[in-house]
């Protein structure tokens, strides 16, 4: 026998097809799959098919809703069904990542390099966070979220973090769009009453009391 590190080999023994050696070595490290998903987040998916939804973003710090402008400025002061804070939002079919458009103008929201707020077409990832709101990050700049101040103006994205409340965002249907989806359901036919005896129990009935 010789011997080889921490196992001993009979070298004259037979091998059989059920025998297994076992030779140190280094492993592989396993694959970073934070690392993919960050790379894959900076790409955009143009051919898979996307989900749009339509609903307001409700400012915690200003109190009111995200809304896209005709002149391609963003702001936090849309009020409740205000026709500028009706934002169409679209997924990107990779995580959480989405687009967010203003209906009524078509621009899309979005940060330049310097982390302010334009109507460009940007990728945002949804973070749901531990209270219930909703944070959007900027997909391709990491640490950077959409926020507003009091008075709902923009903050510069590269000073925000996510657990500020100016980067806290609720979900709103816009005021009577639950009714228009559901418009076509509101009225249903009554239904047919059940009585106690149909004419065939009561006829039943009817025998088994001796035809009182």
């Amino acid at each position: 026998k010789r011997k080889r590190g921490p196992w001993l080999f009979d070298w004259q023994a037979p091998v059989s097809s059920q025998s297994i050696l076992i030779f140190p070595g280094p492993f592989p490290s396993p694959p970073n799959f934070k690392h993919h998903v960050t790379e894959q987040s900076r790409l955009s998916d143009r051919t898979s098919r996307r989900l749009t939804r339509t609903y307001q973003l409700y400012s915690r710090t200003s109190g009111k809703h995200v809304q896209v402008l005709a002149n391609k400025r963003v702001n936090a002061n849309g009020d409740d069904g205000a026709v500028h804070a009706k934002l169409e939002v679209e997924t990107d079919s990779f995580g959480s990542r989405v687009r967010i458009k203003g209906v009524k103008t078509g621009y899309y929201i979005c940060m330049n390099k310097r982390g302010k707020l334009i109507g460009k077409d940007c990728i945002f990832t949804e973070i749901v966070l531990e209270n219930n709101y909703t944070a959007l990050q900027n997909a391709k700049y990491e640490g950077w979220y959409m926020a507003f101040t009091r008075k709902g103006r923009p903050r510069k994205a590269s000073k925000t973090k996510q657990h500020q409340r100016e980067a806290h965002f609720m979900k709103r249907l816009p005021r009577g769009h639950l009714l228009s989806e559901r418009r076509p359901f509101d009225v249903l036919p009554l239904p047919v009453p059940v009585h106690p005896f149909s004419k065939r129990t009561k006829h039943s009935h009817h025998q088994r009391s001796g035809g009182r």
